[in-house]
């Protein structure tokens, strides 16, 4: 099976983060109407979740399940 690295898992969180971050920005403005706390939000939930989803590809990569081997 073809193996990925840890960096290409590092690259795809952050990327993903950073579209998720900005959604979840505009959102708590829209719910808070406060620039300062969709800030705090968002900045928190940017760095928990790019850990998170490192960790959650890093475990899914262990798993056969739907992969196929590339000529």
């Amino acid at each position: 099976m073809d193996k990925v690295n840890h960096r290409r898992s590092l690259a795809k969180a952050i990327t993903w983060r950073i579209t998720g971050t900005a959604d979840t920005f505009l959102l708590s403005i829209l719910i808070t109407r406060q620039i300062k706390y969709a800030l705090a939000i968002s900045g928190t939930e940017l760095v928990t979740k790019i850990v998170l989803y490192y960790f959650h590809e890093r475990a899914w990569e262990r798993v056969g399940w739907g992969k196929s081997k590339a000529n």
